[in-house]
Order: C-alpha cells, then structure tokens, then sequence
C-alpha cells in the first residue's frame, strides 16, 4: 500500500467527516491529526539493511518478517553447539542471535509500514490493530473501516481521531465514549447525533458545549468549526 492509497483513504475520510476533500500533503495529516498515535517506528533489517517498521521501542537488531521465513526455510536459525566460559559470553551469543521480527502482518493483505496487524487490509502505518480496513496511523483498534489517527477503539467507520470509544461514525476528535455520530469533540458521552464540544451527556442531538440549538444554528456553526479545522 502506498502514500498515495493512503491519501484516497484520507481523502474519503474527510468526505464522510467534513464534507470537504483533503489538501494537506501525508507528512502534514500525520503532523497535524496523529502526532501523539504510538505507530511503528522505521529501523533497518541486521542482515539485508532494507528498511523496515517495528512497534518495539528498545531493540537493536530486526529481521523482517518474509526475510525470517526465508530463512528458516532455506537453513533454519540453529547453531552448532558451544561451550561457555563465562556470563559474558553466554549474553553476547543471545545478543547475536536476537534479532526482532518486524512488519508481522497476519492474515492480511496490502500492508505498508505497520507492525502487528491481523485479519485486515489496506493499512498504512499502524499497529496492534484487527479486522479493520482501509485505515491510515492507528494504533489498537478494531473491526473499524476508514479511520485515521485513532486508538484503541472499536467498531467504528468514516472517523478521525477517535481514542477509547466505540460505535462512531462521521466523528472527529471523540474519547471514551459510545454510539457517537457526526459530531466533533466529543468526551465521555453516549448516543449522540450532531453535536460538538459536549461531555458527560447522552441521547442528545445538537448541541453544543452541552446546550441544546436549534437545527439551522447548529449547522451554521459546525461549518465554521469544521472549517478551523480543516485550515488551522
């Protein structure tokens, strides 16, 4: 999967969120919507040098997951047996054979730049994730379609920014919350449908900074919010 898929996926994304298409470059998506997402981060393979993603943060050595296959079938990781003299040696030997694989994507087809990824495809640079299509810098979230930059969080679709919640769609910036739709900044709530900055509320629909508007208010205000935004 490459940048330029990722940028249709974004683009649909934004469509579906904020009724406007995507001008920003990928490198400027990431800056200003996944900054704070733990994604997987570049290294080098020990042995072919070939660039690669890992999500462990400490290791210094990295085999990729089709060159660890490749060789294991070819000629196997064991060694010839050695005698130890001492710790030192015993813990360079491990150090020499410890080398983390990385992109390890299972069950899962057009995969770029991620790393423990199951069941799912067309991901871009994301992680710990299951079940999922079509999303770009997210990290732990699952059985979810057309996200961006949201973390552990479930069963949602067409969102951005979407942390410890469940069941949103057409949402940006909702956390620890459920059953969200169209709405943008959103904390701790339940069942809402066209609101923005509210928390700690459910079942509600218009409002704003927990206070309920009329219809045309609402949405003569969103497109100012949606536009700052977009263009901030």
């Amino acid at each position: 999967m490459s940048r330029e898929d990722a940028l249709v996926i974004i683009n649909k994304i934004f469509k579906a969120v904020f009724l406007v298409d995507n001008k920003d470059s990928l490198d400027d998506i990431y800056k200003k919507y996944a900054f704070d997402i733990k994604l997987p981060r570049k290294v080098y393979d020990s042995i072919t040098h070939e660039e690669t993603y890992t999500d462990f943060d400490n290791a210094t050595k990295f085999i990729t997951k089709d060159n660890m296959e490749n060789l294991d079938s070819s000629k196997g990781f064991m060694m010839e047996k050695r005698d130890f003299n001492s710790l030192e040696e015993l813990i360079n030997t491990w150090e020499e054979i410890n080398t983390i694989t990385t992109e390890r994507c299972y069950n899962s087809t057009y995969v770029s730049k991620s790393d423990t990824i199951y069941d799912s495809s067309y991901v871009y640079n994301s992680t710990n994730c299951s079940n999922c299509k079509n999303i770009v810098f997210c990290d732990g979230c699952g059985r979810s379609e057309f996200l961006l930059a949201s973390q552990r969080s479930g069963n949602c679709i067409f969102s951005i920014r979407i942390d410890d919640s469940n069941n949103c769609s057409n949402s940006y910036s909702v956390i620890c919350s459920n059953k969200i739709s169209n709405s943008l900044f959103i904390q701790d709530c339940f069942n809402l449908d066209e609101c923005m900055f509210c928390s700690h509320i459910a079942n509600k629909k218009y409002c704003i900074c927990n206070m309920q508007y009329e219809k045309e208010t609402y949405f003569s205000l969103k497109k100012i919010i949606v536009d700052w935004i977009v263009n901030s």
